[in-house]
């Protein structure tokens, strides 16, 4: 519910922002997406599981601190490559496709950061 509309509205105002295909096109895209987008949807996505979970506002950023920084350092070893390539080779249609291909092994990994007690 929250990562499709999310993400595919980020990607056409990405396109929107910086349009084109190019090499440095792609770059320009990665460190928008990976420096602004990334780090604000890791910081929901930790915030709203662990709500789900029913931890208490404290429990809960208490748990965002301590998760927060190793997932982005994290997300910096798998996304910035895929999304390279996804800006260069991948028309804009299919870009959410592929990143919810990665994305399976990516949630896993944040479903066990998240989880874990």
């Amino acid at each position: 519910l929250l990562q499709g509309p999310v993400v595919g509205g980020w990607y056409k105002i990405l396109d929107q922002l910086i349009p084109g295909t190019t090499k440095v096109v792609a770059v320009k895209k990665m460190v928008l997406d990976q420096g602004g987008f990334a780090p604000c949807f890791l910081g929901c996505f930790l915030a709203i599981t662990g709500a789900m979970n029913g931890l208490s506002v404290e429990e809960n950023w208490s748990k965002v601190q301590q998760d927060y920084t190793d997932a982005l350092l994290t997300n910096y070893c798998i996304w910035p490559p895929v999304q390279i390539a996804n800006f260069y080779f991948v028309p804009l249609k299919h870009r959410l496709a592929v990143v919810q291909c990665v994305a399976i092994v990516w949630n896993c990994y944040l479903s066990w950061k998240a989880n874990r007690m």
